[in-house]
């Protein structure tokens, strides 16, 4: 990095409660749901070690003490440095970003949301040095804050609007210069209570940076993994086991890359494959596991698992069965 990058700090909200993720995040936040092989947040936190940051603010609410003991034991004492920034109420991704002001203000700032996964080169990003938003072109922007573009800068941003002005969907990754006046806009929200849906809004933020004139360029990112929802859970891990998983060999067992499984996990005469992520402390015996995520410490037995999600400790069983069906036969089992 150079001098100026050297001061770079990032944000990482993971303060959500994960409500499209139920009954998951009732008993672990979403950040640290299991997909391709490791929790969200850590393939978020590792690809900001790998890029050479050093300094990180997660802004943590719902069973935030979770994130703090897996983050402290997976990071503590290694290359990258995490404080901690705790939004009580959910008033909105503004205001879980300026609660980051302490740490971060007069740093250039890349912020990064909790519950998707990039794969896009940041560090020609960083190394311009100029504020840039990510994006990606949607079929249906509506879902999305999208972003309106002249002469390679943006010129209009709208959350979730009616009419979109493009089909340029904000991907969740940001960079903003020392300079850029992002807290002051956050300031500036919260003085004058401007809230969308009745949140502050990091969309409506930075329209206020581009209204004071500071240059704000997009950048495309190609690979934008979403986690929020179970589905996207799941193309999520097969995206991702296309790209990172491989075919581990297990005695006694039989498996289709690709997967990823933890050391720690117990498969017994299972067949495990495609896209399927078991985590460390799983135990999987007489199963068919497919197209499936298991969490960690999870029990499966004699079942077969497809488009499947296990939580942590959840314990899932069935019973294979035998059959010698005539024709024009029947069978039901309910």
């Amino acid at each position: 990095m150079s001098g100026s990058q050297g001061a770079l700090k990032a944000i990482v909200p993971v303060a959500g409660v994960g409500t499209r993720l139920r009954p998951h995040t009732h008993t672990t936040p979403k950040a640290l749901l299991y997909v391709a092989g490791k929790p969200i947040l850590a393939h978020i936190l590792d690809d900001l070690v790998t890029l050479g940051v050093r300094e990180a603010v997660l802004v943590v609410g719902h069973m935030g003490e979770r994130i703090r003991e897996y983050v402290d034991a997976r990071y503590g004492g290694g290359p990258l440095r995490v404080a901690y920034a705790e939004q009580k109420e959910p008033q909105g991704l503004g205001h879980a970003i300026r609660l980051a002001a302490p740490e971060v203000r007069g740093h250039p700032a890349l912020i990064l949301l909790g519950d998707t996964i990039f794969r896009a080169d940041l560090s020609q990003l960083l190394a311009a040095g100029t504020s840039a938003i990510g994006v990606t072109e949607v079929e249906d922007p509506r879902r999305f804050g999208v972003v309106e573009v002249q002469d390679g800068r943006v010129v209009r941003l709208v959350e979730k609007p009616e009419v979109p002005p493009s089909r340029l969907a904000i991907a969740g990754v940001y960079y903003l210069s020392a300079d850029a006046p992002l807290f002051d806009c956050l300031d500036e929200l919260v003085r004058r209570d401007l809230r969308t849906r009745g949140e502050y809004q990091l969309t409506d933020a930075l329209q206020l940076v581009v209204e004071r004139g500071h240059r704000l360029r997009p950048f495309p990112v190609a690979g934008w993994y979403d986690c929020g929802k179970t589905e996207t859970l799941l193309e999520t891990n097969r995206l991702l086991l296309d790209l990172v998983g491989g075919e581990p060999s297990v005695p006694g067992s039989v498996v289709r890359g690709p997967v990823v499984i933890e050391a720690g996990a117990e498969i017994v005469g299972s067949v495990i494959g495609p896209h399927v992520s078991i985590a460390a402390g799983a135990r999987v015996v007489n199963c068919v596991v497919r197209n499936s995520i298991i969490n960690p410490n999870a029990s499966v037995e004699n079942i077969l698992l497809d488009a499947s999600v296990l939580g942590e400790n959840a314990v899932a069983q069935g019973t294979f069965q035998q059959l010698n069906v005539g024709d024009s036969s029947e069978v039901r089992f309910l």
